[in-house]
């Protein structure tokens, strides 16, 4: 039997007995459901998410997709019974506190001695929130974020009515601090957004390096890790393949990190996360609401976020999640060593083949390559013809995604590429699955069709 099926018939049966403490009622009849219209409906429905890519398996290196660990699904659904609501302590009792459990793990996983946090429906929520709080600290101040940085910066910028500035990137991908510095000068900016994990290449920004600018400009640092965060158990000493710490620890001397749960966190859709080192912002969040807020004496979750109804599910799997798979290195570390060996090895695969050449070294889990090609105009002919003959091969598919370059970046990499063109797709593989570290000899699948595409 699958585990997954004992667990949701636990986690029913849990419920059922919890429901029966309660006194007897009689069911109202528009709750009834004829059986027939449901069994033609249900089977509608099963044959339309047939329509899906196969993101559970490890020919699906494409996007950061893959479903949720069965311990999450069983803690998620177990708890969508009974449907809690994380906006406040009165209409979540149980999720709430296992909500601030979570947080407060996140939290000592990012080496913060103090905080303030709550899960959120989204990473573009969280960055959302983290930029609200910057305009309320350093108010007529704009954000800068890296040429590199997800879009999402700019979009909130432009909905909070904030100047946002574009960083120049070095041959890395990673925020040109020396570009950042001459931004700073200005005098214009409040807050900094690094990322450590860019969602393009995988690429750490340098954040302990930028712990100095912080101190002499007086600006916010906020981090951007919804994709790269939970590699920060890998730069514990105790993990047997350690990662360079230094960009990660520097993150505890920063004023705010975003993460996803979603993606590395093993979670459903959708579970990212906001967290704050100084819990004085509550006071931009405060406000107050005539018919909830009675049953806790602490700020409810509701107090400090944007967001009013959240599902008090997705705080259950994630709590769930993390008191089966700890935050360490030998826990959920294990997932995440298992995906970036996958991607070290590939890209020697990739080294090593006449056909595909090296974008830039991972230093995460996302790999980026291209078709050995004559132009660059060849190179984004290659790459989508691979795209596409990946996709759509009647038997045996494999799935790669594309990430758009522009001429400059491309010839930082690779100058001995004659640019006819403003730009090029090149390849991106994502091995988030820890299945990938096994399964890279199908992979050269890839490299079959890039020697056919060139």
């Amino acid at each position: 039997m699958n585990p997954l099926d004992d667990w949701l018939r636990r986690g029913v049966a849990a419920v059922g007995a919890w429901q029966s403490g309660f006194g007897g009622y009689r069911e109202h009849p528009a709750q009834h459901v004829d059986p027939e219209r449901f069994a033609a409906a249900f089977t509608e429905f099963t044959d339309r998410l047939g329509d899906n890519f196969p993101y559970f398996h490890p020919d699906y290196v494409g996007q950061m997709l893959k479903p949720p660990h069965p311990v999450a699904v069983a803690g998620y659904l177990t708890a969508m019974l009974i449907n809690p609501n994380n906006h406040a302590a009165d209409s979540s009792p149980a999720t709430s506190a296992m909500e601030r459990e979570a947080i407060a793990r996140l939290a000592a996983m990012f080496g913060f001695d103090t905080h303030l946090g709550h899960l959120t429906s989204s990473g573009t929520i969280a960055n959302l929130e983290a930029l609200y709080v910057a305009r309320e600290s350093h108010p007529g101040k704009g954000i800068a974020f890296s040429a590199d940085s997800h879009y999402t910066h700019g979009r909130m910028c432009h909905v909070l009515g904030m100047p946002g500035t574009t960083v120049p990137v070095d041959g890395r991908g990673r925020m040109d601090l020396d570009a950042l510095e001459r931004v700073l000068a200005g005098g214009t900016v409040g807050t900094v957004v690094l990322t450590a994990g860019t969602t393009g290449l995988g690429a750490i920004d340098p954040i302990h390096e930028a712990l100095a600018l912080k101190e002499r400009y007086g600006v916010r640092l906020h981090v951007d890790a919804a994709y790269g965060g939970f590699f920060s158990l890998l730069a514990q000493e105790s993990s047997p393949e350690r990662i360079d710490p230094a960009p990660w620890r520097a993150i505890a001397r920063c004023d705010s990190v975003v993460i996803d749960p979603h993606k590395h966190g093993l979670q459903p859709y959708g579970c990212g996360a906001v967290l704050f080192a100084d819990p004085s912002i509550a006071r931009f969040y405060l406000h107050d609401s005539p018919y909830t807020y009675f049953t806790d004496a602490e700020f409810h979750l509701g107090e400090i976020s944007l967001e009013c109804s959240r599902a008090g599910a997705a705080a259950a799997a994630l709590w769930l999640t993390l008191r089966v798979l700890p935050l360490t290195p030998d826990g959920l570390g294990r997932f995440l060593v298992a995906s970036r060996r996958a991607a070290l090895a590939w890209a020697r695969t990739i080294a090593d083949s006449p056909h595909l050449e090296l974008y830039q070294e991972p230093e995460l889990d996302i790999v980026t390559y291209f078709p050995a090609a004559a132009t660059l105009s060849a190179v984004d002919a290659a790459s989508a013809a691979v795209l596409a003959g990946g996709m759509k091969a009647a038997s045996d598919p494999v799935f790669v995604s594309a990430l758009k370059v522009d001429a400059a970046a491309f010839a930082r990499r690779h100058p001995r590429v004659p640019a006819d063109a403003d730009g090029a797709r090149v390849l991106r593989s994502v091995l988030i699955k820890p299945e990938a570290e096994t399964h890279l000899d199908r992979l050269r699948r890839i490299e079959h069709l890039a020697a056919r595409a060139g």
